[in-house]
């Protein structure tokens, strides 16, 4: 599994390395720790970044949430809404 930000290229430095480790579930406290700010510094640079906007994507190889069988017609995408 993988975790990708799409619009990184809008956030400073510190601001990606908040949301990188937020939106992997870090918590303010330990983000302040690792990266020798205070919790309110870290609030505010999270806040900062979500308003400048960015997009979180999970990426799954494979099919580990076994939502896929063998008897699905692989051609076939109309049970997907692609909306």
């Amino acid at each position: 599994m993988q975790l990708e930000i799409r619009g990184l290229e809008k956030l400073s430095f510190r601001e990606r390395q908040v949301v990188a480790l937020k939106e992997s579930g870090t918590k303010n406290d330990l983000v302040a720790r690792r990266l020798g700010l205070s919790p309110a510094t870290v609030a505010t640079l999270y806040n900062r970044a979500k308003q400048k906007g960015y997009q979180v994507v999970l990426v799954i190889e494979g099919d580990p949430l076994s939502v896929y069988t063998e008897s699905d017609d692989e051609g076939s995408n109309d049970d997907l809404d692609m909306s």
